[in-house]
């Protein structure tokens, strides 16, 4: 009995200690503030000492009406129905925490979370955490004045406004000039604007007004929007943009545009004029007091400009305000090369006369002289000089002129020499002597220069061809002879001014001969030589065949050994013999051969012979 009591006593007495514990130890902590982006998920936990026995959550808006969100006992756990967080929260308990989560958090779940614990000795223990949600802003739109602003106004004036949207919390917009944020002062003024839309979101307006200086024309603008993120700041920044300034013209600068460097006759030339006001004034450009046409920026082209083009360029401009005519001006000088001139003129030498040409261009810059003939230098002067001139002289030089600062600038004349004289062959000894077989042809050449070009004449005996080419400074004659014979040929020039001659030697060899073959050509003489021999072999060995064929015959023939008869061979003698007939005998005996031709006249000859 006495253990079942205890037994019985023991719960009850852990129950009282553990109510009394409860009563005098609970405790609950939460974080102070959770902070979540719009859309995305968000945990509040709770923590305790000892697991109560029902557990609240409710949640508190800005308005202060506070409401049940969610129930634990110890026999359920669910979300309060017909709330906005119905389908959107879950709780996870451990045995210290709890944990709830806010799925698809939206701008309305901003608020204070409580975590409410029933059944302590003060009947409630409860831990808050307030819920921030943010929502960046779009990014900033700027819009600035397209009029002219003029420098030194009395007040600020409007130049810019920047604008951004649905933004939470209320973004904050700074503005900058050259990387510099401007703050209100007597110069700058900056409204702002905030509008709370129905969504909850905020739209902020920025406007800058200011005071502009001519220094502003160059100057960059941008407004910066920053706003708040979970645990940050973050900024955004507009696209940057610059004002139109207005302000009077101080000076005109007048420049040559193009092209770069030294100008020369022929070229397309572009002179700018510029105020330094904003808006750029009205121009005119006069060129030796005369008006020249230019477009409304300033531009002056000049096409295929020369020489008269050169001089000194005036750009004015008026000064309303001021009452003042303001100018500036460029010089600009067009270069030049003229045609080259010769001097003497006469193209026209005699042989063996000593010529001096002379070759000039007049320009604006230095120049440079060379003479050249068929592709080559032959002086680098003004002046040329050929002593003791030859045919070979005769032609075309040409001369250049050249501008070393302006390539371009080049011109160039030519000069035909003509040289008169009596007739030259060239190369007067070249094949004079020949030898050459009989029956072979060879091509005799004679060229010759001279002025008048002769005229070549041949004294050549036997079977010719003839061809002449006639070239600016020579003429070529030559013929093709037959040759049977030894011959001389000569072939004569003529001009009014004179006579050369030139002669040639041939000598003709036999065919088979090997002593008229040149010695340069000795492998074919010795072919010949080998052919013909071969030839008299073969002749002599037929002849002696013939005689030996002629033998055995007749000596058949003596002994009686031959197919035909004695009649047979009477009906060969008897035959009647005309006058011109030739008959021939062959005899063999043991030393000799004897071949007699004997005419027969129709005697009978003794048949025995």
């Amino acid at each position: 009995m006495a253990l079942g009591r205890t037994a019985l006593i023991l719960p009850g007495l852990y129950f009282i200690l553990s109510a009394c514990c409860w009563q005098a130890c609970a405790k609950v902590e939460m974080e102070r503030q959770v902070e979540v982006s719009i859309g995305e998920t968000a945990t509040i936990s709770c923590f305790f000492n000892i697991l109560p026995a029902v557990m609240e959550w409710f949640m508190t808006r800005k308005a202060g009406h506070r409401e049940r969100i969610y129930l634990i006992e110890s026999h359920r756990s669910v979300a309060e129905l017909d709330t906005d967080f119905t389908d959107r929260i879950s709780v996870r308990h451990t045995n210290r925490s709890v944990i709830l989560t806010i799925n698809n958090v939206k701008l309305t779940d901003e608020g204070e979370f409580i975590c409410q614990l029933n059944g302590t000795s003060t009947g409630i223990e409860e831990g808050k955490t307030q819920l921030k949600v943010f929502v960046p802003p779009e990014f900033p739109i700027t819009e600035t004045i397209t009029v002219g602003v003029h420098v030194n106004q009395q007040k600020p004036s409007k130049i810019a406004t920047c604008e951004t949207r649905n933004g939470y919390p209320e973004p904050n917009i700074t503005w900058y000039r050259n990387n510099t944020p401007l703050r209100r002062s007597d110069q700058i003024m900056i409204v702002p604007l905030v509008i709370l839309e129905s969504s909850g979101l905020y739209t902020v307006q920025s406007e800058l007004h200011l005071r502009v200086a001519k220094e502003d024309k160059d100057a960059t603008f941008y407004c910066e929007v920053s706003f708040f993120v979970p645990k940050a700041t973050k900024m955004i920044e507009s696209k940057p943009f610059s004002i139109p300034v207005s302000y009077p013209t101080t000076k005109i600068e007048v420049w040559k545009e193009y092209p770069e460097g030294l100008v020369k006759e022929g070229d397309t030339v572009k002179i700018r004029c510029r105020g330094d006001g904003q808006p750029q004034p009205i121009l005119t450009i006069t060129h030796m007091d005369e008006e020249v046409r230019s477009d409304e920026m300033g531009l002056l082209v000049l096409e295929n400009v020369n020489r008269t083009n050169s001089g000194i360029y005036v750009c004015r401009s008026l000064d309303w305000e001021a009452g003042e005519e303001i100018e500036g001006n460029t010089s600009l000088e067009v270069h030049y090369l003229n045609s080259t001139v010769l001097d003497p003129t006469d193209h026209e030498f005699i042989l063996g006369q000593d010529v001096e040409i002379f070759c000039s261009a007049s320009s604006s810059l230095e120049t440079t002289i060379k003479w050249c003939k068929d592709g080559k230098n032959v002086s680098n002067e003004n002046r040329l000089y050929l002593a003791d001139i030859t045919y070979d002289m005769a032609g075309e030089y040409i001369c250049e002129v050249t501008v070393p600062l302006l390539p371009e600038l080049q011109t160039s004349t030519s000069f035909p020499l003509i040289i008169y004289g009596p007739p030259q062959m060239i190369d007067p000894d070249a094949d004079a002597v020949l030898e050459t077989k009989v029956g072979t042809s060879v091509n005799l050449t004679c060229e010759a220069q001279g002025m008048p070009l002769p005229t070549i004449t041949w004294s050549v005996t036997g079977t010719r061809t003839r061809y002449e080419v006639v070239d600016e400074n020579l003429v070529r004659s030559s013929v093709n002879i037959r040759v049977t014979s030894d011959l001389t040929a000569s072939c004569n020039a003529t001009n009014d001014r004179g006579v050369d001659a030139k002669s040639f030697s041939i000598k003709a060899t036999p065919l088979i001969s090997t002593s008229a073959v040149p010695s340069s050509n000795g492998t074919s003489a010795k072919k010949v030589q080998k052919e013909n021999g071969v030839i008299i072999a073969v002749i002599i060995i037929c002849i002696l065949l013939l005689a030996i064929l002629g033998s055995v015959l007749y000596f058949l023939y003596k002994k009686g050994k031959l197919a035909c008869g004695r009649s047979a061979k009477k009906d060969i003698t008897k035959e009647k013999g005309h006058k011109d007939d030739i008959v021939t005998e062959m005899k063999t005996d043991k030393t000799e051969e004897t071949v007699l031709l004997q005419g027969v006249n129709g005697d009978k000859q003794p048949n025995d012979k």
